[in-house]
């Protein structure tokens, strides 16, 4: 089974393997309200823990998404250049972000469960 991890500035991170999956919680996808654009890295690119690498536009405000961890992007989600609405939809499946390769595993201890995420936004 998949381990997932969450940030205070609404990310998500599970891993597959020695890859893993980013997105934004399905929280964030609810009080940001219809996504319609996202701008995504480029696959090989680098980023840093907590920097912004990704921007998500809804139809009330654009948002940045942070890197949860520091490591190198692998593939962005393709489809949400035709139907950004995905991450309304499936915010935490279908909707996901980007795939990276993690720098430092350890940057993910200081990241939250879904327990604590949930009592977080609750």
């Amino acid at each position: 089974m998949s381990k997932v991890y969450y940030t205070e500035d609404h990310e998500w991170i599970r891993l597959e393997g020695d890859e893993a999956v980013v997105g934004i919680t399905d929280y964030a996808q609810d009080q940001l309200g219809d996504i319609v654009f996202v701008e995504l890295p480029e696959a090989g690119s680098k980023v840093a823990k907590e920097d912004p690498f990704i921007v998500v536009e809804s139809v009330k405000a654009a948002s940045d998404v942070y890197a949860p961890v520091s490591g190198e992007v692998l593939a962005v989600n393709e489809a949400l250049s035709g139907e950004p609405a995905l991450i309304n939809s499936g915010a935490e499946g279908d909707g996901w972000l980007v795939r990276m390769r993690i720098d430092d595993a350890s940057q993910l201890e200081n990241l939250m469960d879904a327990d604590a995420y949930k009592a977080s936004v609750a």
